[in-house]
């Protein structure tokens, strides 16, 4: 097996032994990698476990180093520098079955590019798709929207010219993988060596549109419900698959909800129309954007060259962003804090004092 194939461009050995490897699949704590052995099922080593800091533990597309075992499990000793990575916001505490208290939970890394899927029913909403690209933006890949089912709408022209028009600048491709329409946009997108990763709601299409591109069926598809046109999850965990044309892709469970990380910068790209009426500038620079005279938002709300929707939408992901990072600050510092506490009754008791 060559792990070239996968993405990897390294040495074939590191010091002590060790060998690079890239995660292919990731069920709870148990990985599945490819290394030159082949497919070889690793755990990371109990000293990964205890020092990693939040995000740092092996997900699906990641570059690994492992000690190869032909007995049982490797143990994963530490990852290699991530090109890519998208992640959202999980203040669970567990994650993929380590039971760490964390405020990162890694979806996918090492990729080129973001698919963000959109079904063309009546579950179709440009704020959500605005969402998925905010976060999208973060991971310093480039996202593709992909509109899906479009034989199942009679104006996917219109709709793919009113997404066009509210994202400028964003690639999108509105197809069908039931009947082959515009699956050729994808082509450019589909090189060996390069690996996508799936985003987008249940219902949305991603497991019909992994088995066209395999050319045989890879996951089971399931009906949407009438009412909503959404979907239930048949992805249960997250995989990377080899495609015939020699790309990868990650495809991972269908997502609800993103929490926004580190998202300030990515909502503003998400929003170029917002920012471009921002930049502007307001009569006063302290603007709240309400009613005081001069404000560049309010006359290009009135005019009709911004949306009310997308104004609302805009302001919503910035408080939410801004929540998110409040949040994330206030946790890391509790737990530095505990740590420092916890080291310094560790110190008392060595030198026989007390806690």
């Amino acid at each position: 097996m060559k792990l070239h194939q996968y993405g990897y461009q390294g040495p074939e050995t590191f010091e002590g032994g060790l060998i690079p490897g890239r995660v292919i699949e990731l069920r709870r704590e148990l990985c599945t990698v490819l290394c030159e052995q082949g497919e070889v099922q690793a755990v990371p080593r109990g000293a990964l476990l205890h020092e990693a800091k939040p995000g740092q533990l092996p997900c699906v597309g990641d570059f690994v180093l492992l000690r190869f075992n032909q007995s049982g499990p490797s143990p994963i000793h530490g990852l290699l520098p991530r090109r890519t990575v998208f992640s959202r916001a999980d203040f669970s505490g567990h994650i993929a079955g380590y039971a760490k208290t964390v405020l990162e939970q890694v979806v996918a890394s090492n990729f080129d590019y973001v698919f963000i899927l959109s079904s063309l029913n009546q579950d179709f909403n440009l704020n959500r798709i605005r969402r998925y690209l905010s976060q999208a933006r973060q991971s310093d890949a480039e996202p593709v929207v992909l509109l899906t089912k479009a034989d199942l709408c009679a104006d996917w022209e219109g709709r793919l010219a009113e997404l066009r028009a509210a994202m400028p600048g964003v690639a999108a491709v509105a197809l069908s993988s039931r009947t082959g329409l515009n699956m050729e946009g994808l082509l450019p997108y589909l090189t060996p060596g390069r690996t996508l990763v799936f985003l987008g709601m249940s219902g949305v299409g991603k497991s019909s549109l992994l088995n066209a591109l395999m050319g045989h069926d890879v996951m089971g598809t399931a009906a949407i419900r009438e009412d909503d046109g959404r979907g239930r999850h048949t992805t249960t965990h997250r995989q990377l698959f080899m495609l015939p044309s020699g790309a990868m892709v990650i495809d991972t469970p269908g997502m609800r909800e993103l929490g926004l990380i580190g998202g300030g910068e990515g909502v503003s790209t998400a929003f170029s129309d917002v920012e471009a009426v921002l930049r502007r500038g307001c009569r006063f620079s302290d603007c709240s954007h309400g009613n005081e005279p001069g404000c560049a938002v309010q006359a290009a709300l009135e005019s009709g060259e911004l949306s009310c929707e997308s104004w609302q939408a805009y302001l919503k992901l910035k408080r939410e962003a801004a929540i998110m990072e409040d949040k994330s600050a206030f946790i890391h510092e509790k737990r530095e804090r505990g740590k420092e506490i916890a080291q310094f009754s560790r110190r008392r008791k060595k030198e026989g004092g007390k806690p």
